[in-house]
């Protein structure tokens, strides 16, 4: 190969110094504390630093993408259970699903999307 090869360029985000803003919700009411990091042109994939207040819940909702949510600080909760600082939750495109923040604090989080983010809310009565 006689062609020389470059490194990439890189895009570095300090979160820890990077200005919030709202991501919002409108069904819901809200905007959650967001720091975009990656949006991607061509897959619509996404991925974004939030923050859930404590004992706010996304009530039950599906996406036309899949998700994961690696949780930072705080506790996660969902339809399946509570998870910590460390953990990795994969949601399934299509799925039904809560999820929110435990009562007793915030939870911050990495949210990633495999293509373009959206909302639709179901009701489970």
């Amino acid at each position: 190969m006689s062609e020389t090869l470059q490194p990439v360029e890189l895009t570095v985000i300090d979160t820890n110094r990077q200005e919030w803003i709202g991501f919002p919700i409108p069904e819901q009411g809200v905007e959650l504390p967001a720091i975009p990091l990656v949006d991607d042109a061509d897959t619509g994939m996404q991925v974004m630093k939030i923050v859930y207040r404590a004992g706010w819940t996304n009530p039950w909702h599906t996406h036309p993408c899949a998700h994961g949510i690696y949780v930072l600080e705080g506790r996660l909760t969902t339809h399946r259970g509570t998870y910590g600082p460390g953990t990795f939750d994969w949601f399934p495109e299509g799925g039904v699903m809560e999820h929110g923040a435990s009562a007793d604090g915030d939870c911050t989080f990495l949210f990633i999307t495999n293509k373009p983010f959206d909302i639709h809310y179901v009701d489970r009565a």
